[in-house]
């Protein structure tokens, strides 16, 4: 069996995808959460409108799960514009994009998902795209190659990064509006799970709802995720259709290792590594990923962030230092070592 992590973070299996788009909100109006950058995006998207043209270019950045790419369908929808997705990795050579740009129509969206892992040539060509409308292309090679401009269609580029660090400052300053998503309260993540339930025709009880929402991370990708595995167990014990109650909900989140907190199996790996290994820190990054067996990437971008959110985890100039939350969390003796915090 897969751990939890790779159930609930990673790439959807085909049949997940189908289920993910069935829940995805159309409208700006179905959306749950995020309020205040879904008002200043309506303000954007109705300005947009009635002057008749295409939307500045956006940049979404925030932890996996928070709905950055449900965004970009969502724009292109409100602005009945066609959409275009990609990603940063599949975008290999300055030609890919060349071949994008030059097939997109006026006030098409094209979404980046990653932009951060962009080529640097591959940059290049999106300065003048972005800014003029323009595409440079440079064709022949050597001594007599010649760089020829053509132009393109106003279209509004969409960018997601989970690593908004790494972009260059060229790139994000081309942005028209660059947004943060951040973590969900349980009160929105209930009414995700209440509206998802709803359209897959199960039957969700308020404390089965409250259970989820609390566990999820902050994060509706998690929920949906969580729902979906809570009506296996439901469907398993109970039978086709059956209600999803607190007490199957609690049994199926502790057989998928999701605790009181929404910490799971890899999050707990850190955790106790940092304080039987390190004394709760300092610890580094790469110190910490070798004795749990996991990418320091992963730790990185999906864990870390998690945590520091919840208060459990500090990053201090001498690496990573468990707070005295998790220590209670974990039930660990207080150390006497401390980190200067950031």
């Amino acid at each position: 069996m897969t751990d939890s992590r790779s159930q609930l973070d990673g790439a959807a299996l085909p049949d997940e995808e189908r289920v993910d788009e069935t829940l995805r909100p159309r409208s700006l109006a179905e959306m749950v959460g995020q309020n205040r950058l879904r008002e200043n995006l309506a303000v954007f998207i109705q300005a947009a409108r009635e002057r008749n043209e295409s939307l500045d270019h956006l940049l979404f950045h925030g932890p996996p799960g928070l709905g950055k790419t449900l965004l970009a369908h969502v724009v292109a929808h409100e602005m009945g514009a066609n959409l275009r997705v990609t990603s940063g990795p599949a975008i290999e050579r300055a030609g890919d994009l060349a071949a994008l740009l030059s097939n997109l129509e006026s006030g098409d969206v094209l979404f980046i998902d990653e932009i951060h892992r962009l080529p640097a040539a591959v940059e290049e060509i999106l300065y003048p795209a972005m800014e003029d409308y323009q595409l440079d292309i440079l064709v022949g090679q050597g001594p007599g190659a010649q760089s020829m401009r053509f132009d393109l269609p106003h279209f509004t580029l969409i960018g997601a990064t989970t690593r908004p660090g790494l972009l260059t400052s060229p790139l994000r300053d081309r942005f028209g509006w660059v947004a943060r998503l951040e973590y969900y309260p349980p009160e929105d993540l209930e009414r995700i799970l209440e509206r998802s339930a709803g359209l897959l025709d199960v039957g969700l009880d308020s404390e089965a709802c409250g259970e989820m929402a609390r566990r999820a991370r902050g994060t509706p990708r998690i929920a949906n995720r969580l729902l979906r595995r809570v009506r296996d167990f439901a469907q398993v014990d109970g039978g086709p259709g059956a209600r999803l109650s607190r007490d199957v909900t609690r049994f199926a989140l502790e057989r998928l290792d999701v605790d009181e907190a929404g910490l799971d199996r890899l999050d707990r790996a850190l955790m106790m590594a940092l304080f039987e290994r390190f004394d709760g820190g300092p610890a580094g990054l790469e110190t910490l990923a070798a004795a749990v067996g996991e990418d320091k990437g992963t730790l990185e971008d999906l864990v870390e962030p998690y945590l520091i959110y919840q208060g459990y985890l500090a990053r201090t100039p001498r690496g990573r230092v468990a707070t005295p939350r998790a220590r209670k969390h974990f039930d660990v003796a207080p150390s006497g070592q401390q980190g200067k915090l950031l």
